[in-house]
């Protein structure tokens, strides 16, 4: 049941990265189909963006209140419901508004996959599942990348951009309907008073019988109710600044490398093929290549989470994403139609996808829902995702403007102070979980033990 647990919420961070890499293969189809001026084209990215970030913040706090298991089957049930009526959008208005839907339900992943692994997986090998789970969001850029050479390969079109987000209806469903069949969170239970439900579902989720561990009446009289206000109250704000700005700061650069990558590539080979289509599958073919990268960081990182800790995995990916933004932006001092220019932007880019699966993408993940108590973990986690995605969807709306108005090398310039200002606030307000279970870290909250 575990395993299940485990694979059920890497199917949703797989989601999220297959569509929003395959929006960044299909926006230059949609902006051509659909006749999009260049302000909408950014935000075609920054509504997808935008919805994760309130469905960050507002499911987090649902899955404190109403329990995890029904916020994560209902996410990915309207997940399945607004990709499928993406699939059949027929105008801009249309398309922005059902992606900013599908943005809410990933975004309702952030918090509630996190801490469903985080309240079944022990505490000597939490990380390296968190982060295993969330390596399947690279695993999923990639395929988001692979779906769309595919499509454009079968069907030439510039409405290939519907098959693109239609072929994942059928995998939502199912993933939906074996979600429903999961046990709820003993932690969650055990938070709200219902030991028995609490036991129950924790012999389901184990597989055989456990004893739980409750707190002392003087105990739990010492342990107030928390609110979401606590997460900016002096016991918690160190947390929150921690796992909030540092992934705000790396979404800057994730996102807007992520989903204007095609673009970027597309604009290397603009002369050599006028053909929208071809440059689109060209472009889409040389980003599949870059993305490999993500998941090679995820791989590294994941035996080290546990070993290394979070803290310094999350400075040395900081600094090395810093370091592959700048390779990158040297292309802006190359002369146009040198043989140097591609290998400095698919090198720094290959360099930053790998750092940042090694260290700050990955780790931001794992942090938000370690940190906090039980009673608040939910609006914790989905708060720092939510604020995050400000950076996001500011960089997927801004991106294209600012690549046009001061030039993709100077962009690249700027995302590399950012990164660098990550792993500062990384190093000054650094809290390390590593070997520590939830219980220590959420301030004595209860806990089972299987027998």
């Amino acid at each position: 049941m575990q395993w299940s647990l485990w694979g059920l919420a890497a199917a949703g961070k797989f989601f999220e990265g297959m569509v929003i890499f395959l929006t960044g293969v299909a926006i230059p189809l949609i902006q051509k189909d659909l006749d999009l001026p260049a302000n909408l084209k950014g935000a075609v990215g920054a509504a997808l963006l935008f919805g994760i970030l309130i469905g960050a913040s507002l499911f987090g706090q649902l899955a404190d209140r109403l329990g995890r298991k029904f916020v994560f089957v209902l996410e990915m049930a309207l997940f399945t419901c607004f990709i499928g009526l993406t699939a059949l959008a027929w105008n801009a208005a249309i398309l922005i508004s059902l992606l900013f839907c599908v943005g809410v339900t990933l975004g309702a992943d952030y918090p509630t996959a996190h801490i469903i692994i985080s309240e079944a997986i022990p505490s000597r090998f939490r990380g390296r599942m968190i982060l295993a789970a969330f390596s399947f969001q690279a695993v999923g850029s990639l395929g988001g990348v692979l779906v769309g050479i595919l499509m454009l390969d079968i069907y030439p079109e510039l409405n290939a951009w519907h098959w693109m987000y239609g072929v994942l209806v059928i995998p939502g469903i199912i993933v939906t309907v074996m979600r429903s069949r999961l046990p709820e969170s003993s932690h969650w239970l055990l938070s709200r008073n219902r030991a028995e439900e609490a036991h129950t579902a924790a012999v389901k989720l184990l597989g055989r019988p456990v004893r739980i561990l409750q707190q002392q009446p003087e105990d739990m009289a010492q342990e107030p109710k928390r609110e979401f206000k606590d997460l900016f109250s002096p016991r918690y704000i160190r947390a929150t600044i921690l796992t909030s700005v540092p992934w705000f700061l790396q979404d800057l650069s994730t996102y807007g490398i992520g989903l204007f990558t095609p673009s970027i590539i597309g604009s290397l080979f603009s002369m050599d093929q006028p053909d929208l289509i071809l440059r689109d599958l060209t472009a889409a073919e040389g980003a599949g290549a870059i993305d490999l990268l993500l998941v090679v960081g995820f791989l590294v990182s994941i035996p080290l989470v546990d070993r290394v800790g979070r803290i310094p995995l999350q400075i040395i990916g900081f600094i090395g994403c810093a370091a592959g933004l700048a390779i990158a932006s040297f292309s802006g001092a190359v002369p146009e139609g040198s043989a140097l220019k591609i290998p400095l932007i698919f090198g720094g880019f290959m360099l930053f996808n790998f750092m940042t699966n090694l260290g700050p993408n990955a780790i931001t993940y794992v942090l938000a829902g370690e940190v906090f108590p039980t009673q608040i973990r939910g609006a914790g986690a989905g708060f720092a995702a939510a604020f995050a995605k400000i950076g996001a969807v500011s960089t997927a709306f801004f991106f294209p403007i600012l690549r046009k108005d001061i030039g993709t090398a100077t962009l690249l310039q700027w995302l590399v102070l950012t990164a660098l200002a990550g792993a500062l606030v990384t190093y000054l307000f650094r809290i390390e979980p590593n070997g520590k279970s939830l219980e220590q870290m959420g301030y004595g909250q209860p806990t089972f033990r299987a027998r």
